[in-house]
């Protein structure tokens, strides 16, 4: 049973109906629906990665752009897992609610996300409208840099040993000088973080976002760690809704709050809307 205020659902769902498009922020915690691990704090970490707990390793040392020079196996051992898991995992039903809203209304949809999953882009999201402020794991790079170049991973095998968080076999290495390669993901203390294709992104962003008159802006899972997507949200004109099993409070700016996961709160979103002609 849920506990989502009727009342704030139909506050929602009045101003989805009104608005000319829909702004999408989503953090970690929008993939929980489909089974992916948040991290949430440093027990959580290492209750994924065991090895590292062993090694009382932080989440800021493995997830470093120096750990690819000094611990490579280690490195991709990490990232190798994660890689694997976002591909094998499908994106939850919540997503599919956020494209068919979307889609209904004359501006359509924006993204911005601090996932770097590709599930948006795996749902049918359209390219041009997803904003991946930290870059994505489907795409790699020189870790040295050599080049400008990024190039897609989609083809890309990574075998590990998810014990000892370790790579096994060839490590990926640039195809222009032969040095290990690392996923065009922007990491803690960063400054070889090829950032042009989330620069285009951000450009789409900018124009899309421009043509919204009356938007709602829908926040799911976003936390307060590493604040990036609420801070976005928090900016932006129109309804805010910040979806959240546990950092839902909306502070000063105009918004409605529910305490609850992604999938649950957009399946009631979506109840209402069909019960009310939306999609006619």
């Amino acid at each position: 049973m849920s506990t989502i205020d009727p009342e704030a659902l139909a506050l929602i769902t009045s101003a989805i109906e009104k608005a000319d498009g829909l702004i999408i922020g989503a953090g970690a915690g929008m993939g929980v629906d489909s089974g992916l691990p948040d991290f949430r704090g440093q027990q959580g970490f290492w209750r994924a990665y065991p090895a590292l707990a062993e090694a009382v390793m932080d989440f800021t040392e493995i997830a470093n752009p120096e750990a690819f020079r000094s611990r490579p196996r280690l490195a991709w051992g990490f990232y190798g897992h994660r890689f694997n898991l976002y591909r094998k995992t499908a994106s939850h039903d919540g997503y599919q609610i956020l494209k068919r809203i979307g889609e209904k209304l004359a501006n359509q949809y924006q993204v911005f996300t601090s996932n770097v999953d590709g599930h948006f882009q795996s749902a049918g999201f359209a390219k041009d409208r997803v904003y991946e402020c930290h870059g994505s794991i489907n795409y790699w790079q020189c870790s040295r840099p050599c080049c400008d170049d990024i190039w897609s991973a989609n083809k890309m095998l990574i075998e590990t040993d998810d014990i000892r968080c370790q790579a096994i076999g060839q490590l990926p290495v640039c195809e222009y000088c032969g040095e290990i390669a690392r996923p065009n993901i922007l990491m803690f203390g960063d400054f070889g973080w090829n950032s042009q294709r989330s620069d285009r992104q951000a450009a789409m962003l900018r124009k899309n976002i421009s043509l919204m008159q009356n938007p709602v802006v829908i926040e799911c899972g976003a936390g307060t760690a590493i604040p990036t997507v609420r801070y976005f949200c928090e900016k932006q004109r129109g309804l805010l809704v910040r979806i959240n099993p546990r950092d839902e409070q909306i502070g000063n700016c105009q918004g409605i709050s529910l305490r609850c996961g992604a999938l649950e709160a957009l399946q009631l979103i979506e109840q209402v809307l069909q019960s009310n002609g939306f999609y006619d």
